[in-house]
């Protein structure tokens, strides 16, 4: 596990497959085993951010969800000194948005804690977005992550 303050000071982006504009977490602050804790700070250059808002719309939700377990996935593969591996988004079940849009000015926290996940590297996350402690977006999220992406995507063409 890594000390949170050696966690924080990381560069997330050594940590998930994107690269930026589209790193939409902030740092991460939290691990223990199979579980992560993220920050995204809102400001007028967030990714997705309406001015008539005034903040991101509460659907990109899924995605701080998304970019926090690729980020859990990282942090464990830097663990095992293992390579950063792309995942899919497949879907969510029980998603709930407490909030209309995730406010500038503000941080939010994601915590996402593998719930379940088999060899073939489907895996399934409980996922809450919270503001000041209070759950604002909750989630569970359904992800795959192959061993070998391309050989994935190659046979998905065929």
């Amino acid at each position: 596990m890594f000390d949170a303050k050696a966690l924080a000071e990381q560069d997330v982006a050594d940590f998930i497959p994107h690269r930026e504009p589209m790193i939409l977490i902030s740092k991460l602050l939290a691990h223990g085993e199979d579980t992560l804790l993220t920050q995204t700070d809102i400001s007028a250059s967030s990714p997705y951010f309406d001015n008539e808002l005034n903040g991101v719309p509460n659907y990109v939700g899924i995605e701080y969800m998304a970019q926090s377990i690729a980020a859990l996935a990282g942090v464990e593969a830097h663990m095992r000194n293992d390579i950063i591996r792309v995942g899919f988004l497949l879907g969510s079940r029980k998603l709930q948005m407490h909030i209309g849009h995730f406010t500038a000015g503000q941080s939010y926290q994601t915590r996402v804690t593998r719930l379940y996940q088999e060899d073939s590297g489907l895996a399934v996350f409980d996922c809450q977005i919270l503001h000041n402690q209070v759950v604002v977006a909750e989630a569970n999220v359904n992800v795959f992550q192959p061993q070998d992406t391309q050989a994935y995507i190659a046979d998905a063409t065929q």
